[in-house]
């Protein structure tokens, strides 16, 4: 069994898919799989897994009900003892991330590693860590309860034993939130890594679509902070970006 499963998720992302793989293909460590979902594109994605296709462990290629769904397919998929969600568009900080992270992986045997993740615009340019061009900043020993004012940590940054991973809410654009703190509920141990995991492409599904996503995020923290506090939560999460100038 390999250590790691780092699974993408794509549809029609031609612009971007090659960017993920090559990202991947750089790591100087052979001990992981890595796993492609693609909603049966209709462009050119397939031309481009194809030629990528000695570095891809397991290829899906279906229509599917959505992203979340997708992920749901690629978690089943894993063998590794961790998986990691690395979306069409996202890379791997350098060539050098996945050998830091399984050296850390071999010292402590965490259930969750986490780390900042730096922000990039669609044509590559970097628009800074995560911590600092948004209101979310990184707790240095995160729980789930950190997450009653939203997402602490980028998806795209944080790697979970498989065997706390549970499936996604498939009609909720905040389920990625939902994940993290039922990930978290379930660890026992949680590391904050002293390196940068990925490159995240802003723009994705949650801020298209974006007034969707506050009612779901809303639903997730109700469901695990109760009406009152999230009610409480949101007049903080209100004032606290009036305050915000965001660079993005």
């Amino acid at each position: 069994m390999p250590t790691v499963s780092i699974i993408t998720i794509t549809y029609n992302a031609e612009r971007f898919l090659e960017r993920t793989i090559q990202s991947i293909v750089a790591q100087k460590e052979t001990d992981f799989e890595y796993i492609v979902i693609d909603g049966a594109s209709i462009d050119g994605t397939r031309e481009i897994i194809d030629r990528y296709k000695d570095h891809i462990t397991t290829l899906i290629s279906k229509p599917d009900r959505g992203l979340y769904d997708a992920m749901n397919k690629g978690l089943h998929q894993a063998k590794g003892n961790y998986v990691w969600f690395m979306n069409a568009g996202d890379e791997l900080y350098d060539a050098q991330t996945l050998p830091n992270l399984l050296t850390r992986i071999k010292a402590t045997s965490a259930d969750v590693y986490y780390s900042d993740a730096l922000f990039v615009r669609d044509n590559g340019v970097p628009v800074g860590l995560r911590s600092q061009v948004t209101p979310h900043i990184l707790p240095h020993n995160l729980t789930w309860h950190d997450m009653s004012l939203g997402m602490k940590v980028c998806h795209q940054a944080f790697v979970a034993k498989r065997d706390i991973a549970p499936n996604y809410l498939v009609d909720n654009l905040s389920a990625d939130l939902d994940w993290e703190i039922r990930c978290l509920k379930g660890a026992q141990k949680i590391e904050l890594l002293p390196f940068i995991l990925c490159k995240y492409l802003i723009g994705g599904l949650s801020v298209q679509q974006h007034r969707r996503s506050l009612t779901d995020r809303f639903k997730v923290l109700v469901a695990h902070f109760g009406l009152l506090t999230t009610l409480i939560n949101h007049g903080r999460i209100l004032w606290r970006a009036s305050r915000f100038k965001s660079n993005i």
